[in-house]
């Protein structure tokens, strides 16, 4: 019997321990920019979802490194130390500019998601791509970038309204603005970029510039921006739109208003990829298909009262990247159809906002975060001014730009990779910046 007995013990074991394996546990390591409850919505209904689809379970860890521009640094940075992979299975959120950088850099894994899922989709809308022909991004949801504003408090203090992008550079309008630092923001960037492309170079950074004398003081990130503008912190917020949403769903569209500039209405994806060498490409396989799946869409766009929809107080307000699922949810669909937009939206060029991505934030920063300061006394200082002329003077001096835009186009192509040249830019246009503002700032005198 002594002979039988460790070996009896051994099949009651393996049998006690066939439910364990069955539901063996499976990983997930996501880096993304998106707020909590994205994060907690997507997590918790993706596990749930994987354990029916698969009979395993699996964990999301969700990895956080700031905003898109932050993410998308410290994925260069990872890429260019271990470039076979590192480490991280999915890349979740974020314009679509950063997705067209990684994927020429070659740091995406291509998936087809299945026909069915593909038929429901649009590769492009408006000319802009909803996901990548060669399936390495897909647009996990749409985005709209606009003006965010506290309009109880813009009535009782008789400010103008702000409705265009070119009305942000209102005098009238110091210190009432609330907007983020694109170094940080990709949601930011997206809006200096959509302005640039929308009245040109020159007159862009012209009107950044008159915007950033009005700002009270750039966030790093541009999720604080909303409550700013509902806490009467500022009047006015640049802000995308699930961020406006959230807020006016809380407070009230009577009190709080969102408007997206007719002179630069854009909808862009905010994508999802697997990132090469994904440590566990069967699991980001399978949360690709949960994302952009019927049920998982509905999560963006349904009320946190709906039975099929999130849980997170507010709801996520996103809008769904499948153009059946508005007719299909009717009145429950708590954000406007992109889709259904009226008249033709700005033809935003996701390829010149990839190449002189980092060459228009150092430039932004440099000449208006960085120099804000001097920059506001100026304004103040024309502000003041009651001569015309010299007004006009002091604000041509003011708005000046070191670098055209072909130039800025040509260093970003090539030179503005090497450091010593990039150190060099920015050293000279910081000094650029401080001579044109003293001297704005002593013609308004």
């Amino acid at each position: 019997m002594s002979y039988f007995k460790p070996l009896a013990l051994a099949i009651i074991s393996c049998f006690l321990a066939l439910p364990l394996l069955s539901l063996a546990q499976d990983e997930l390591i996501i880096i993304s920019p998106h707020p909590e409850g994205i994060e907690t919505e997507f997590g918790k209904n993706f596990e749930k979802w994987y354990e029916v689809q698969t009979g395993r379970t699996v964990k999301t860890d969700w990895r956080d490194v700031g905003g898109t521009s932050s993410n998308y640094r410290f994925i260069e940075s990872e890429f260019k130390r271990v470039p076979e992979g590192i480490g991280i299975d999915i890349f979740f959120g974020g314009g679509t500019d950063n997705y067209l950088r990684l994927s020429n850099m070659g740091w995406l894994h291509a998936y087809p998601l299945p026909g069915t899922q593909l038929e429901q989709m649009m590769q492009s809308f408006q000319g802009i791509p909803l996901y990548d022909a060669e399936y390495q991004w897909y647009g996990a949801a749409l985005s709209s970038f606009g003006i965010m504003y506290n309009e109880e408090l813009r009535e009782l203090l008789k400010l103008p309204k702000a409705t265009a992008w070119e009305d942000l550079g209102n005098l009238e309008l110091l210190g009432r603005i609330g907007a983020a630092d694109p170094r940080e923001s990709g949601s930011a960037h997206m809006v200096y970029e959509i302005i640039l492309q929308t009245i040109g170079w020159e007159d862009g950074f012209a009107l950044l510039t008159k915007l950033g004398g009005n700002v009270r003081g750039f966030s790093a990130g541009a999720n604080a921006i909303p409550t700013d503008v509902v806490a009467g912190q500022v009047i006015y917020g640049l802000a995308i739109d699930f961020y406006a949403y959230g807020q006016i769903a809380i407070v009230g569209a009577d009190k709080i208003k969102y408007v997206v500039p007719a002179d630069g209405a854009v909808v862009t994806a905010d994508p999802i990829a697997i990132l090469k060498g994904a440590p566990n490409l069967p699991v980001a396989e399978k949360f690709l298909e949960f994302v952009l799946s019927e049920d998982a869409q509905k999560l963006w766009m349904l009320r946190d009262t709906d039975p099929e929809g999130p849980k997170w107080k507010g709801g996520l307000n996103r809008a769904s990247v499948l153009p059946a699922l508005y007719d299909k949810l009717g009145e429950r669909c708590i954000v406007p159809n992109p889709f259904a937009m009226e008249g033709t939206p700005f033809q935003y060029d996701s390829d010149k906002g990839s190449i002189r991505w980092e060459v228009v934030n150092e430039l932004f920063g440099v000449l208006i975060i960085n120099s804000h300061k001097d920059l506001v006394n100026a304004w103040k200082a024309i502000q003041k001014c009651k001569d015309p002329a010299k007004r006009d003077a002091a604000i041509a001096i003011l708005t000046k730009m070191p670098i055209t835009e072909a130039e800025a186009m040509e260093l970003a192509k090539d030179a503005w990779n090497d450091p010593t040249v990039r150190n060099e830019k920015i050293k000279e246009w910081g000094l650029f910046a401080k001579e044109k503002f003293k001297e704005a700032r002593n013609l308004a005198r």
